[in-house]
């Protein structure tokens, strides 16, 4: 249970007459690419099913594998201001092994990166972790430990539980899909469990929590070893301690590889790539959804339509938001393409091209926050494959919704309601001209710990709904910052 009680911390009230009605529009604007990578060497990441890209609040994280340093180490980047700038490089591990295929996620001021690394003789599982937001960093831990190849992990969090899924081989020639989680924000590890069990192979796993449920999805070779891949998806309810049985997503005479499957609010999202569609190597973006939390499954959605190869789809869900970018030839060379539903996977809009040169670009990941969505992926239009970024700052408007079609007369921040709420609250405020609006949420230590409006808004009231169920019962601060005008409420 959350209470927010009202208290009036500064408010300049503005009287403002206007005779013109300015209607709300969230502009889809894309803005240009930005080249985060700049040395001689080759630098990309791991599987777009499996996050180079995360962000939280107004942090944007990144990372890559790079081999600058004559053998292969782990990257890392980051934005402090929604991706409009970015500081240095930081080199995550220092050895002479290979470090490669990174997958991150943030919380708070936490972040967490899981890789592929071959110090050991063989390929196993590392871990590292920055309690700063990326300033500074931790000692690697290894994570697995067997004498065959542990590759290909998937990161995702809630609060301070950790949930990893990754490919391994110790059960024979065929890989198998293993599962691990930490209970203390990183510091310690409970042991391997493996999820799948037959004598195909199990290959790419996504993962995406949200509360209690556990989600996973990978590509599996059970139904014809031969090689007709079908998606497969497996759950748990209770944080992973139980795991349910296998699910089959697709079942058609036709390969399905790389799932990226996430989990908001009630639904849940998987993408993967299909060659159903037309004749051999013509594959196509697919799409389905849960509504029950992974135990019944819609029909399969072809997101893709065209005679050429789409491939590599990254998924990112926030709300009704649902967002899918991939790579794809129809341009005569390899493509950013990216496509949106906005009623949480029922329709969707007309594909759009995200990037524009003669050179290639692959292996996109995307991902949303506020109204922020980002995009990473890599590029070789600079002679060797470089890491570039993308932005569109209201590409996800989620959760702003305008009330009445009056102008206000004067700057307002609301009470909220319900009050005392669980989970869920509405807070509204108003605008009596175009403001660039702030509005987060803060702890009782004045920590902000959640942004809600990040951006320009025309003249207008609106209201915004505030999910509180990932954070503790108790008292928290809201306050809005719009022009010269500030007010904050707890």
């Amino acid at each position: 249970m959350c209470i927010i009680f009202v208290v009036i911390y500064k408010a300049e009230m503005k009287k403002i007459l206007l005779s013109l009605f300015i209607p709300f529009v969230a502009f889809a604007q894309w803005q240009p690419d930005v080249r985060l990578t700049n040395d001689t060497a080759t630098s990309f990441y791991g599987f777009s099913n499996s996050r180079s890209l995360v962000a939280y609040g107004s942090f944007v994280h990144t990372v890559w594998c790079d081999s600058r340093d004559g053998n292969w180490e782990i990257y890392y980047k980051r934005s402090s201001d929604d991706g409009i700038n970015w500081g240095q490089d930081i080199r995550l591990t220092v050895n002479q092994s290979i470090s490669v295929k990174p997958s991150i996620v943030a919380i708070n001021s936490t972040v967490h990166i899981v890789w592929t690394d071959s110090r050991n003789g063989n390929f196993e599982i590392y871990y590292k972790r920055s309690g700063d937001g990326g300033l500074t960093w931790g000692s690697d831990t290894r994570l697995t430990n067997n004498s065959t190849n542990s590759v290909e992990p998937s990161i995702s969090v809630s609060g301070s539980v950790l949930h990893m899924v990754w490919r391994d081989f110790r059960d024979g020639s065929e890989s198998e899909i293993y599962y691990k989680r930490s209970t203390n924000d990183g510091v310690t590890w409970q042991p391997d469990v493996r999820l799948t069990n037959n004598s195909a192979l199990s290959a790419n796993p996504s993962i995406s929590v949200l509360g209690s449920f556990v989600h996973v999805t990978w590509w599996d070779y059970r139904n014809s070893p031969s090689g007709n891949a079908e998606i497969y998806y497996k759950r748990s309810s209770d944080g992973g301690l139980t795991w349910g049985q296998d699910f089959r997503l697709t079942n058609d005479p036709s390969a399905s590889y790389t799932p990226c499957v996430m989990a908001s609010n009630l639904y849940l999202h998987v993408v993967w790539v299909d060659n159903r569609t037309g004749p051999s190597g013509n594959f196509e973006i697919f799409y389905k959804r849960s509504t029950d939390f992974g135990l019944t499954w819609s029909q399969d959605t072809r997101l893709t339509n065209n005679s050429y190869y789409s491939d590599s789809p990254s998924l990112s869900a926030s709300e009704s938001f649902v967002h899918v970018a991939w790579w794809d030839t129809r341009d005569g060379n390899p493509e950013i393409y990216y496509k949106n539903s906005t009623d949480a996977g029922i329709n969707w809009n007309q594909d759009s091209r995200l990037t524009n040169d003669s050179a290639n670009s692959f292996y996109p990941s995307i991902f949303a926050v506020n109204s922020v969505l980002h995009v990473l992926w890599f590029d070789n239009r600079d002679e060797n494959d470089e890491v570039y970024y993308k932005r569109n700052p209201t590409g996800n408007s989620i959760g702003i919704h305008i009330v009445g079609s009056e102008i206000p007369m004067w700057f307002s921040l609301y009470q909220n309601y319900p009050n005392p709420f669980n989970p869920s609250t509405k807070i509204k405020f108003a605008l009596p001209t175009s403001s660039f609006t702030n509005l987060a949420i803060y702890d009782m230590l004045g920590r902000e710990i959640e942004t809600l409006v990040h951006e320009q808004l025309n003249a207008g009231t609106y209201e915004v709904d505030w999910d509180g169920d990932k954070f503790s019962s108790g008292v928290y601060y809201f306050q809005i910052t719009a022009g010269d005008f500030t007010e904050t409420k707890k």
